[in-house]
């Protein structure tokens, strides 16, 4: 059994920057890739990113390519979203999930994914 808790989410002004962290408990990530979605209200789970178990792939989705970037420090059973240039429209609860089978192939599968944290607000202001 794996329990995820995120943090780091807030308040911040648009163009300015959050690191949201992920971290495992029970067991270890165990490899396993590691993605990031978001929820705004009234709106779908929206895939953000992924990372692979050993951390040497990644990848984003559109909304947030080259602003977004994903990391993990295994040894500390923790993933990080670095997010930069931030913008009202990613006003969001941010959640990480894992699982076993979870692959990177098809990342933006919630299906995949057993085990979700209880998730962290992220509020952009204009």
């Amino acid at each position: 059994q794996v329990q995820l808790v995120e943090s780091g989410g807030g308040l911040v002004q648009a163009g300015g920057s959050l690191r949201l962290s992920c971290a495992a408990s029970g067991r270890t990530f165990g490899g396993w890739p590691v993605a990031w979605f978001r929820q705004a209200p009234g709106k779908e789970g929206e895939f953000v990113a992924v990372i692979s178990g050993s951390g040497g792939l990644r990848a984003n989705a559109d909304s947030v390519k080259g602003r977004f970037t994903v990391s993990r420090d295994n040894a500390k059973n923790t993933v990080y979203l670095q997010m930069n240039s931030l913008k009202p429209e990613d006003t969001a609860v941010y959640y990480c999930a894992t699982g076993r089978a979870a692959t990177m192939t098809s990342p933006s599968t919630m299906r995949r994914y057993d085990y979700w944290g209880q998730g962290t607000q992220v509020t952009v202001s204009s």
